[in-house]
């Protein structure tokens, strides 16, 4: 594999990643967070030649501290929230108090920190901390490693492939959901939402009736894209017989196979976004888009499928129709 091909592989399993632990953050799954943690250690220790351990292995949920490097005098945070409040409640932590001569690092696993690094932060303790410097963010490290000469790159490459899985055939098939995608990613969506055609009450009581949480506020800031999706569909349909009726489907396959393994259905949602997401990414019809337009129209998808009764159950007389 050439110097390309190892940064896109890096780029696509960095991308996945955030966008999993952004969605998951919100649900704060432990599990998820704590191998975070461990994978950006042995990641950020492969990356900058550090030696940082899980502190939260030593002494269990130390605020504001989760990895620590006692020879170059490190202390990292990890997190999936990048605001000045975070970064700050971090910095107050008493727990500082331990390493007055270590560097503070805050890392943010799922969002860009453009503008978080030019705020000033109070710092009660005083330990070392340069935003500009001393916050790092998913591009950050991909703008680092777009420039490490090939050796380099191909050692970050093969230790996120054993971590995160085995490098994508060359060989990809098409897929009717990538199809969709593709189109659904040249549409226009803000602005453009209608609720005339679906019934919100029923809606609301399908959400209720699967004790959706985390999930809520997106399904209720999607649907009003119902009628769009339906339109899109048929504009899907006319490129082959059963087009539509497959891609539901198979979303409906990813949601049997998930409710088989979790009991929480907010955690069900969301996996089954990430199976749509990685399936799309992998088929060799995807149209390359902005990750951020990519996921926006799968999450837009993956609700149309819940409104349409294809994922989780319906209550008693479900009916989504207006009326």
């Amino acid at each position: 594999m050439n110097r390309s091909g190892h940064f896109d592989y890096i780029e696509e399993k960095l991308n996945l990643l955030a966008t999993r632990i952004n969605a998951r953050g919100k649900l704060n799954i432990l599990n998820l967070h704590n191998h975070s943690e461990n994978f950006y250690a042995y990641f950020l220790n492969e990356l900058y030649g550090w030696n940082l351990g899980n502190l939260n292995e030593q002494k269990q949920n130390i605020e504001a501290i989760d990895l620590i490097d006692h020879s170059k005098k490190i202390v990292i945070q990890v997190s999936s929230t990048n605001t000045k409040q975070k970064v700050e409640d971090s910095l107050k932590k008493d727990s500082i108090k331990t390493y007055p001569t270590y560097t503070f690092k805050f890392i943010s696993i799922a969002n860009d920190c453009d503008e978080l690094r030019k705020k000033i932060f109070a710092n009660p303790h005083k330990i070392l901390f340069n935003p500009s410097s001393d916050i790092i963010d998913k591009k950050l490290i991909l703008n680092y490693i777009l420039n490490l000469d090939i050796d380099k790159q191909k050692s970050i490459y093969e230790f996120i492939r054993k971590e995160l899985g085995s490098e994508v055939d060359s060989v990809k098939i098409d897929t009717n959901l990538a199809l969709i995608i593709n189109i659904l990613s040249k549409e226009k969506w803000e602005g453009t939402g209608r609720e005339d055609t679906f019934n919100p009450f029923e809606i609301n009581r399908k959400i209720e009736y699967n004790e959706l949480k985390a999930t809520k506020e997106l399904i209720n800031e999607y649907k009003i894209y119902h009628y769009k999706i339906d339109k899109k569909y048929e504009e899907c349909d006319l490129q082959g017989a059963n087009k539509s009726y497959s891609i539901l489907q198979l979303i409906n396959r990813y949601y049997i196979e998930e409710s088989i393994k979790f009991n929480n259905a907010d955690e069900i949602f969301f996996n089954v976004s990430d199976k749509v997401l990685q399936k799309v990414q992998e088929s060799g019809n995807f149209i390359k888009t902005e990750f951020d337009t990519l996921v926006l129209c799968v999450d837009i998808l993956i609700v149309d499928a819940f409104i349409r009764c294809k994922i989780f159950k319906n209550p008693e007389n479900y009916n989504h129709a207006d009326s």
